[in-house]
């Protein structure tokens, strides 16, 4: 009898050190695909019926939509990213005018090898979806590009780094290629052949990819993507792009933006580009 109280409770502690050591394993990996989709819209109006003070009517809007399919493997990781947004202005009398036009589609495949820094190959597209103008006087405009027109191309393979969750980094060689078709002369023409008109130019140089996705507090959000290209052929004229936001989510629907964007890139112009966005609009997780 009493050996079968001691094997019995033998057996108890047996089945709780056994379960206790499950319960400490961490869950398994949920691999396969992740898809994720936000749907913007920001919408502002002003409007003066005898106003003594002055002022013109204005109307603006941008629709906007931010995307990332995942597929995670054991020993690999695709990734894509799609961001586009289109947004008009208008004040008082003059002609509705474009403030935002963004077609931005990136991929990169990484290769896992179980330490923080794995090989990747990645591929990327930036243009836009409807003409743009600039607007030397009040009274006339420019054409300086079109859909589609340019078109950058991007490809690269080389190492990337994520030293922890919120921050990851890649560098490696890549070619550069910019497509035109009518306004190839402020894109693609090389000043210095007079003889012909380049539509497409490709350049091959070094490319840093850095991308931060930090939750700051429980409803705000800080994302930035600094993109760094050193063509071979004139590496101390690093191409710079920068996109920063900060996220607030006023309630379930309504988000405040702070966006920054800045170009510096001296084949189009010698100054930085600069661009700075402050909306309060409405934004829906589709999935």
């Amino acid at each position: 009898m009493k050996i079968n109280l001691l094997l019995y409770m033998l057996f108890i502690v047996v089945i709780s050190t056994s379960a206790q050591e499950v319960a400490k394993q961490p869950p398994p990996p949920d691999y396969g695909w992740k898809h994720g989709l936000v749907a913007g819209l920001t919408l502002t109006q002003v409007a003066f019926t005898d106003w003594a003070q002055g002022g013109e009517n204005a109307l603006s809007y941008t629709l906007s939509a931010d995307g990332k399919s995942t597929l995670d493997e054991e020993v690999s990781n695709w990734s894509s990213t799609y961001k586009f947004a289109f947004g008009q202005t208008r004040l008082g009398g003059q002609k509705m005018r474009k403030t935002d036009d963004i077609i931005d589609l990136s991929s990169v495949y990484t290769y896992k090898l179980g330490t923080l820094i794995n090989p990747y190959a990645s591929a990327s597209l930036k243009t836009q979806f409807a003409n743009g103008y600039t607007y030397p006087r009040q009274d006339t405009s420019v054409q300086v590009s079109a859909i589609f027109d340019p078109a950058y191309l991007t490809q690269s393979a080389g190492v990337g780094y994520q030293p922890i969750k919120e921050i990851k980094t890649r560098l490696g060689v890549g070619l550069r290629e910019i497509i035109t078709n009518k306004f190839s002369k402020y894109y693609t023409d090389d000043p210095k052949t007079t003889d012909k008109l380049e539509k497409t130019t490709i350049d091959g140089g070094m490319e840093s990819v850095t991308e931060i996705e930090w939750q700051l507090d429980d409803n705000i959000l800080f994302t930035s993507k600094l993109e760094l290209f050193a063509p071979f052929k004139t590496i101390d004229e690093i191409i710079v792009r920068n996109n920063s936001s900060v996220t607030a989510k006023v309630s379930k629907y309504i988000t405040t933006i702070l966006n920054v964007q800045l170009i510096n890139e001296r084949k189009i112009t010698p100054r930085t580009q600069v661009k700075e966005t402050i909306a309060l609009g409405l934004s829906y997780t589709l999935f």
